[in-house]
């Protein structure tokens, strides 16, 4: 039996960094794992589609399909973006099942990616001290969202025994340049900014702007494509993949 095909739904930008990035970790998926069709699609502002991406697969005889949102909160997109579009790509195809996952959430293991992105930063700008730092994420008109980023840094600073403060991309105040800031009314003089995000553009370039306006040291990229993230996907496939399995088959 052929196993589901995996499509990981990404939210899209127009800098081409971007759908680099996405297609480069599931690049990546697709190594670890030879035996999974694996396809990157975008929810709004790059190609291709869902529709296109499910037109695709199912063209080429893949009858099951789990799509993976790679959103670290659930915000609007979470909620609403993306069960529009698979009930759509599902209105398409009535003889194909196509189930979705949670998203990927904010996972520990990605802070080991986080502090790989800020060494690399701090060794570029060769940084040798720290006494704060920022963690910035995309923001969002849902507090709940919100909440998720400003836990993320708490448990960052906690880690690093470091005072933190969570700061915004969009939608939501501290920007980066206003975390610093506040930072460096307290006395602090030495602060690097980590971003919360998967893949680069306007966002987080935003982010480093404002930062090194405001006085940071080092602001690192955003996780980008790295095997923990992959390992990450391959899990919510799982869940989704098992979602499948109708309790007859089992018995069958």
């Amino acid at each position: 039996m052929t196993a589901p095909a995996l499509v990981a739904l990404a939210h899209g930008s127009r800098d081409p960094r971007s759908a680099a990035t996405i297609t480069a970790l599931t690049e990546m998926i697709a190594c670890m794992r030879p035996d999974l069709r694996v396809a990157p699609a975008f929810l709004d502002l790059a190609d291709p589609d869902l529709d296109s991406v499910v037109d695709r697969l199912v063209a080429e005889g893949h009858s099951e399909i789990v799509v993976v949102p790679l959103l670290l909160t659930e915000a609007y997109h979470a909620k609403v973006d993306v069960p529009a579009v698979v009930e759509a790509a599902r209105g398409r195809h009535d003889d194909v099942m196509i189930e979705v996952t949670d998203v990927l959430g904010i996972e520990n293991v990605f802070f080991k990616v986080l502090d790989l992105r800020l060494r690399e930063a701090l060794r570029e700008h060769r940084v040798r001290e720290l006494d704060a730092l920022v963690l910035a994420g995309a923001g969002s008109s849902d507090p709940v969202a919100n909440a998720a980023i400003a836990r993320a840094a708490r448990a960052w600073g906690h880690h690093h025994k470091l005072p933190v403060i969570a700061a915004f991309a969009s939608s939501a105040p501290p920007a980066a340049g206003e975390a610093v800031r506040a930072h460096r009314a307290d006395g602090r003089r030495h602060i690097a900014v980590g971003q919360l995000m998967l893949a680069p553009g306007f966002l987080p370039d935003r982010v480093k702007e404002l930062a090194y306006e405001a006085g940071a040291v080092a602001v690192a990229e955003p996780l980008g494509a790295h095997e923990e993230i992959a390992h990450v996907i391959l899990a919510r496939y799982a869940v989704g993949a098992v979602s499948l399995v109708s309790f007859e088959a089992l018995f069958a």
